[in-house]
């Protein structure tokens, strides 16, 4: 009798155990469907207005099925199982809930987007194969850039992140990606991929893991490290799923129901929509500055075609003089272009450049970030002892974020610097005594101790060496990404480190940098 009932005591344990979980997995996905309903939704309609897509709607509209009279079908979880076990990949595609209720955002609540997504991709998924091919990079890692952008070269996030792989400023200049008045290569398709395949590849430096890579390249690095750490070393994406960011939570699984609809969509009833855009491209590298509008007319190609083709200008102009950036445009138009090259370069110049063919009104050659939208904005002034670690737990926001808002580069900050910094909307009056609180009032207010940890410590009697103090969570690659010229293996030789995830806090070492 007594082990019925413990029996039945366990049984219902479970039950409510599973039921709990349920709750909290729904609540995970609605967490990242309002993500998607803002990020993800804003780079498909910027998508569908890209002038090839436009033209290939108005033209196919005809052709596309019609869910009105069309049943969506959808299929039992064994078949999803199945499916997602039969498609070739190195990367862990596990099946649960989460999953299936992404699958079911791809193939019913967003089919028709997806149609344009997959069209897209007969375009864009050759190229990004190749560069990943190239790295040593999973082929599979490109439906990352569903997730990332709808494979739209100008999305733009809430918080700037830019470009089909939603790099920020800061990373993006990390990876030798040029950002300024006139030229983001953040939204070209080319730079932009090889630039995300580096970041992968240091990424799976860190962790082994495909599907760690995945989680760290939408919450960083830092935080995967803290939920492998709360989670007493465990490093499967799956174990340490509650202490991961809740968006992050979201994003593998909706990777997995990405790569599940790219290629099962033909089951579900989903037409593509093939844009009108030249597969057959060829680039040719520009020496002096030139006009889109030089190009369009001369040649006769619509100038919101060669936009498309080219959307890292961002004002039409590539700014050439003195250097070479790469022009894209219909394989059809190459000889055109090198028979009239000194007629286009000619034709209404006196428009667009001075005398000297120098840019007429030029805008700063600098960066200007864009303040984010539904936030309030604080300016903290940098005390003695503080760095952006420090500061991005006191107002509860990212390091990347600061330096996106205040044009940062590294981690350098200076005593008296006045940082831009943005909080949600209606919470500004949470954070705005932070600014004249101490530094150990700061660090109790968020549970921690007033230990102060200064970043760099220059050693007077050898100018050519830095040592850095570890801190919580510091990984070797992104002390290595401070310093000019350095890699990991440059630090593990200089201090006689074997073993790359043996830092602690606290820990002194050596750094020559090379720049």
């Amino acid at each position: 009798m007594y082990k019925k009932l413990f029996l039945t005591l366990i049984l219902f344990s479970q039950f409510i155990l599973s039921q709990a979980n349920s709750l909290i997995n729904d609540k995970d996905s609605l967490s990242f469907n309002h993500a998607i309903d803002s990020d993800f939704e804003t780079n498909l309609d910027s998508l569908i207005n890209l002038w090839y897509v436009k033209n290939a709607i108005k033209t196919d509209y005809n052709s596309f099925e019609n869910d009105s009279v069309f049943a969506i079908p959808e299929f039992h979880d064994s078949v999803y199982i199945e499916r997602l076990q039969n498609i070739p990949s190195i990367i862990d595609l596990s099946y649960n809930k989460i999953v299936r209720n992404y699958i079911h955002v791809y193939t019913k609540q967003r089919r028709e987007s997806v149609g344009t997504m997959i069209g897209m991709a007969d375009y864009y998924f050759p190229k990004i194969e190749e560069i990943f091919e190239s790295y040593g990079i999973p082929t599979e890692l490109k439906y990352l850039a569903i997730i990332e952008s709808a494979l739209n070269p100008r999305a733009v996030s809430r918080v700037g992140a830019t470009g089909m792989w939603q790099f920020m400023y800061g990373t993006a200049r990390m990876y030798d990606l040029t950002v300024n008045s006139f030229v983001d290569e953040r939204r070209d398709p080319i730079k932009s991929a090889h630039a995300a395949a580096l970041f992968m590849k240091d990424l799976y430096s860190m962790f082994n893991d495909w599907t760690l890579v995945i989680a760290a390249y939408n919450c960083g690095p830092g935080n995967v490290n803290k939920a492998i750490r709360r989670s007493g070393g465990k490093r499967d994406f799956w174990q340490i799923y509650y202490r991961l960011p809740r968006e992050t939570r979201g994003y593998v699984p909706a990777y997995i129901a990405a790569t599940y609809t790219f290629n099962y969509y033909k089951e579900h009833g989903i037409t593509p929509r093939f844009p009108k855009i030249p597969i057959a491209t060829d680039t040719i590298m520009i020496s002096d500055n030139l006009h889109l509008k030089q190009v369009s007319e001369v040649l006769d190609i619509p100038l919101k075609a060669l936009r498309d083709l080219n959307p890292q200008y961002k004002q039409d102009i590539i700014p050439a003089k003195g250097g070479h950036y790469p022009l894209t445009i219909p394989m059809d138009y190459v000889g055109k272009f090198i028979d009239q090259q000194n007629s286009i370069f000619a034709y209404k110049d006196s428009i667009f450049f001075n005398a000297d063919n120098t840019i007429k009104n030029p805008q700063r050659s600098y960066y200007v970030p864009q303040a984010p939208t539904n936030r309030d904005k604080l300016i903290y002034t940098v005390k003695s002892g503080d760095n952006l670690g420090f500061i991005s737990e006191w107002y509860h926001v990212r390091t990347s974020d600061i330096r996106y808002w205040n044009n940062i580069r590294g981690n350098m900050i200076r005593v008296g610097q006045k940082l831009n910094i943005y909080v949600p909307k209606g919470s500004a009056g949470k954070y705005a005594d932070i600014n004249k609180l101490s530094f150990e009032e700061k660090q109790r207010r968020i549970g921690k101790t007033s230990t102060r940890s200064e970043e760099i410590v220059t050693q007077a009697t050898d100018k050519n060496y830095v040592y850095y103090k570890v801190r919580y969570g510091d990984t070797l690659w992104e002390i290595a990404k401070k310093y000019s010229g350095v890699t990991e293996n440059d630090i593990m030789k200089l201090n006689n480190i074997t073993n790359g995830k043996s830092l602690k806090a606290g820990q002194q070492i050596k750094i020559k940098p090379k720049g």
